[in-house]
C-alpha cells in the first residue's frame, strides 16, 4: 500500500501568526510533526503543505520536503488534495492519503498506524480516530468536537455539543452512565475518496457546526473510527504553546 502524508501548515494564523515555525522545545512546531511521520516505515512519501515561502524553508533545512499550495484553500482537505495532484502529476500513485495536523506536535506514530490498519478493509473510504472524554468540562466544551458511532466502527454525527443527550439525568452525572468520545483531527483518506470530497460544496450541517467532516456525512461517504488513548494537544494560541511546553517538560 502507497501511503502519502501531507502535513498543512499555514503561517497567516488569526490567533497565532507564524505558528508553524514557533519553537517548542527549541525546534519549530512544524519539525516535530515532520520528525513523527518522517520516521515511518509504513509511509511512502511526506510534504509539508504550506502557502508560505519562509515555511517551505524552514522544512528543507531541517531536511524536510515542502511543498507551496494555493493560498486560497479553505482547510487542510483541500490542500491535501493539491498535494495530491502534484504528485500524482510526477509520476507518484498513492492508494491513501492521511492529513496530519502541523499544529499537533505529540502526534504518535501508533495513532498513524490505527488509521492504516482501517484500510486493509476495502470499504473503508475515510478514516479518523477518537478517544475517551473523562471529565465534564471536557464533555462540554465547544472546542472538543464530540463523536458518535454506529456498533460497526462508523461515525454517525460529529457536533461541539454533548451527544448523544441523555434525557433524565444530570449532565453532571452523564459520564458515569455511558462513554462519550471526543474526535482526534487526524483524517485518513482512500485517494480517491479524496479527489472527491474536495470538490463537495459546504453542506448545511458543516456551515451550522462548522465542521467539515459532516459535509462528506451529508454527501454519503462513511468515516472509519478508530479509539485511541492519546487525546493530541492541539496548539492554536501562544497559550497552548506555553502549555505544550509544560508538558514536554513533565515528560523529561
Amino acid at each position: 500500500m502507497n501511503i502519502l502524508v501531507v502535513i498543512p501548515a499555514r503561517f497567516a494564523s488569526t490567533r497565532f501568526p507564524g505558528k508553524p515555525l514557533a519553537l517548542l522545545g527549541g525546534k519549530p512546531i512544524i519539525e516535530w510533526v515532520w520528525n513523527c511521520v518522517s520516521g515511518m516505515s509504513t509511509l511512502t512519501d511526506a510534504v509539508v503543505a504550506t502557502d508560505d515561502q519562509r515555511i517551505v524553508s524552514a522544512v528543507e533545512s531541517f531536511g524536510g520536503r515542502a511543498m507551496m499550495t494555493s493560498s486560497e484553500h479553505r482547510s487542510g482537505t483541500d490542500r491535501c488534495g493539491e498535494v495530491l495532484r502534484k504528485m500524482e502529476a510526477e509520476g507518484k500513485h498513492y492508494d491513501v492519503v492521511i492529513n496530519v495536523q502541523g499544529d499537533e506536535p505529540f502526534t504518535k506514530q501508533s495513532q498513524l498506524q490505527h488509521l492504516i490498519d482501517c484500510f486493509g478493509n476495502a470499504d473503508t473510504q475515510i478514516a479518523t480516530l477518537k478517544t475517551a472524554i473523562r471529565s465534564t468540562e471536557e464533555l462540554e466544551s465547544a472546542n472538543n468536537v464530540k463523536v458518535i458511532c454506529n456498533s460497526q466502527g462508523k461515525a454517525i454525527y460529529f457536533s461541539r455539543q454533548p451527544i448523544p443527550y441523555l434525557r433524565g439525568v444530570e449532565k453532571d452525572e452523564w459520564l458515569g452512565h455511558r462513554s462519550y468520545f471526543k474526535h482526534v483531527g487526524i483524517y485518513a483518506f482512500r485517494a480517491e475518496a479524496l479527489k472527491e470530497v474536495v470538490k463537495l460544496a459546504p453542506s448545511a450541517l458543516e456551515v451550522s457546526e462548522s465542521l467539515e467532516q459532516l459535509r462528506w456525512l451529508e454527501n454519503g461517504y462513511t468515516i472509519e473510527v478508530g479509539e485511541t488513548e492519546q487525546a493530541n494537544i492541539g496548539i492554536d494560541t501562544p497559550e497552548d504553546l506555553e502549555k505544550a511546553e509544560q508538558y514536554l517538560n513533565l515528560k523529561k
